[in-house]
């Protein structure tokens, strides 16, 4: 790994950042979102939208790694359903095997069941209560269930494991580092297990897409899949970075703790979940910002870790990156757009999902 190709000298940092989705890329600028997928017959269908006005919690360390790290898994799972709505709409899927009918040399497929039938559960609240306050419930239930499961998982079940040691030792710095080291361990067999399914890896790819088309936006080269191709696929502003400042920074947190009864040390885990939160949020503005040897070191963990999360991606997802990018880095009185697209990001066909 060559840092230098990571921590370009010459780049020009921006706020820019993203997200892959299925069988695409979800991009942020200043003033604007943007949602880039590519339907069955190659072409992309983009949707624009304003992000929200930052609000006073934006300008306080720390809090505002708090909301971020809030807004962003909400956001973040609005716009992996909306990416699987428009697969859906385009014809995506082939309701009989339930699969994707989507040109394997135009991205790499997806195999998911279908989605179309809506549960008794989100029926039940749309006739209550209308479809917006139950899709807005589903996405918010959604995040609440993902919240619980990885504090349990990733969390609590490391040290109610790691408490069977306290038959060997009372050391606790041995047995912080062993909690620690467990958590690591779950999260990274985890990674590598779902890396082993087909949709898993095409959405890395397009991971690795958004990182190359951010690293040649900030060199301000011109978008194009050749120049992209040239950059790495890891970005130190990555949240799988973020993930890894995670892990590192609960660890010297909990190590101040000592070692106490367990349900005190339960608790302790999940009350320090947003200062762990905030202050990994203002590491990694550091790392997207800086390029010093402290940096590059603290950043190390998290790039070995987006080598799992992260594929070179084809031509035709770096397109979808770019369109994305392109899509966003407007004049700020440019309408927003909804439709299929040229690879400039421009509207060619106007086509609104879910109306």
């Amino acid at each position: 790994m060559d840092l230098n190709k990571i921590f370009l000298k010459d780049a020009c940092p921006t706020s820019m950042g993203g997200q892959a989705v299925m069988e695409g890329v979800m991009m942020r600028g200043q003033d604007r979102m943007a949602i880039a997928v590519r339907v069955p017959d190659g072409g992309i269908h983009i949707k624009t939208q304003p992000l929200p006005e930052p609000g006073q919690w934006s300008k306080i360390p720390v809090v505002r790694g708090v909301f971020a790290f809030v807004t962003s898994l909400v956001g973040g799972m609005k716009t992996l359903l909306y990416s699987a709505d428009v697969l859906e709409a385009y014809g995506a899927y082939d309701e009989d095997a339930g699969k994707s009918s989507v040109d394997a040399g135009t991205s790499e497929g997806i195999k998911t069941s279908n989605t179309s039938g809506d549960s008794k559960l989100e029926a039940w609240l749309a006739k209550r209560f209308g479809e917006k306050a139950a899709w807005n419930f589903m996405i918010y239930l959604s995040v609440v269930v993902a919240i619980v499961l990885s504090v349990g998982i990733f969390i609590l079940l490391p040290t109610v494991a790691v408490n069977l040691l306290g038959h060997v030792t009372e050391n606790p710095v041995i047995l912080n580092l062993a909690e620690g080291i467990l958590r690591l361990a779950i999260f990274i067999i985890y990674i590598v297990a779902i890396s082993r399914l087909e949709d898993i890896r095409t959405t890395f790819q397009y991971h690795g897409a958004e990182h190359k088309t951010i690293h040649c936006f900030e060199n301000n080269l011109d978008l194009t899949p050749e120049n992209a191709r040239q950059f790495y696929t890891l970005h130190p502003r990555c949240g799988t970075s973020f993930l890894m400042f995670v892990m590192v920074i609960s660890l010297i947190l909990f190590s101040l703790l000592g070692w106490p009864n367990i349900w005190v040390r339960l608790v302790s885990r999940i009350v320090l979940i947003p200062l762990v939160a905030g202050l990994s949020y203002e590491l990694l503005k550091w790392a997207g910002r800086s390029d010093n040897i402290v940096v590059k070191v603290l950043s190390m963990p998290g790039l070995l870790l987006q080598k799992l999360t992260t594929k070179d991606p084809t031509d035709s997802q770096l397109e979808v990156a770019i369109a994305s990018i392109k899509a966003v880095t407007v004049p700020k009185d440019t309408p927003y757009i909804e439709g299929l697209c040229d690879k400039e990001a421009n509207l060619i066909e106007e086509r609104h999902i879910g109306d």
